[in-house]
């Protein structure tokens, strides 16, 4: 598999993971938050895959649907909003090579032509960022937090086929 798949497993095992974990705990869980982060557990999580599917978006090329803020979702819905991503990324990595996208102005910024590395790169990186910040808040508010590191993905994922071999 190459680098950049193997990123995306992680980064759709990583969020997986998060939501097995998650609906192991107590409700009162899923709204706790703390200081510094982007919100409430499951908002987190909510805004995590919605932004998720609008990078998508973006790289298969389709145009964005107007909206406001992102709606929380239930965890089993966001369960099923992943399982869709992942086919997608699998898709859409498949021909990554070939994509030179453009990111409409806004008011808040202009036109971004050539934004195909962006947008990947930014997926992984806000989606690190907001597990952590979930972690973040459970753990400070008395709850445990799942490992969801590459090395704990690359052993429970890849060393056993690596070990195959």
């Amino acid at each position: 598999m190459d680098p950049l798949s193997e990123a995306f497993q992680h980064h759709t095992w990583a969020t997986d993971e998060l939501i097995r974990h998650l609906r192991a705990l107590p409700e009162a869980a899923l709204t706790s938050t703390s200081p510094g982060v982007y919100g409430e557990v499951l908002a987190t999580l909510s805004h995590l895959l919605e932004a998720d599917g609008r990078y998508l978006l973006y790289l298969e090329g389709t145009p964005l649907p107007k909206s406001g803020p992102d709606p929380m979702k239930s965890l089993d819905e966001l369960a099923d909003q992943l399982r869709n991503q992942v086919v997608r990324w699998r898709m859409l990595l498949a021909r990554v090579d070939q994509l030179d996208v453009t990111i409409p102005a806004r008011p808040d910024r202009p036109e971004m032509p050539h934004a195909t590395n962006l947008l990947v790169a930014q997926t992984l990186h806000h989606g690190t960022d907001h597990r952590t910040q979930i972690c973040t808040v459970l753990t400070s508010n008395g709850y445990d937090a799942p490992d969801l590191d590459v090395w704990r993905y690359w052993q429970e994922r890849r060393s056993d086929r690596l070990d195959q071999r």
